[in-house]
């Protein structure tokens, strides 16, 4: 881990108290915006994702961040990669069904909120990649 990313951290976790996903940090943003391309968007998903993996969790704890901060459900795809690794962005035939699921068995909401979320009027005319 480099030196500013653990920086980073240690700051992170000082003001919350651990270090809270995305949509906590930038809560306006949509998973597919520019925001975590550039700037502190972008240096933020790789402070998230190099200090979770360095944790090592459990399934189980793993489940118990997210219900501690819970996703919205334009984010369930995104909580999907993080608590079972699923690495979709590398299979194009990547079956998300049975983790959402599972995400739905534990409360977090399904494949349909996430997709009315996607639908939601407020995202047309803003700026999200394909």
């Amino acid at each position: 881990m480099t030196e500013w990313i653990a920086t980073e951290i240690t700051k992170t976790f000082s003001k919350y108290g651990d270090v809270p996903p995305l949509w906590i940090i930038f809560p306006d943003e949509h998973p597919y915006s520019m925001c975590w391309r550039m700037g502190y968007g972008e240096a933020y998903v790789e402070i998230w994702w190099q200090w979770w993996q360095n944790r090592q969790l459990s399934e189980a704890q793993k489940i118990a961040y997210f219900q501690q901060w819970t996703p919205p459900a334009l984010w369930l795809e995104w909580t999907i990669e993080a608590i079972w690794n699923s690495r979709a962005w590398e299979d194009d035939d990547f079956d998300y069904n049975p983790y959402f699921d599972r995400l739905a068995a534990l409360g977090f909401g399904s494949q349909q909120d996430y997709e009315r979320a996607l639908d939601d009027p407020k995202w047309f005319g803003a700026e999200v990649d394909d």
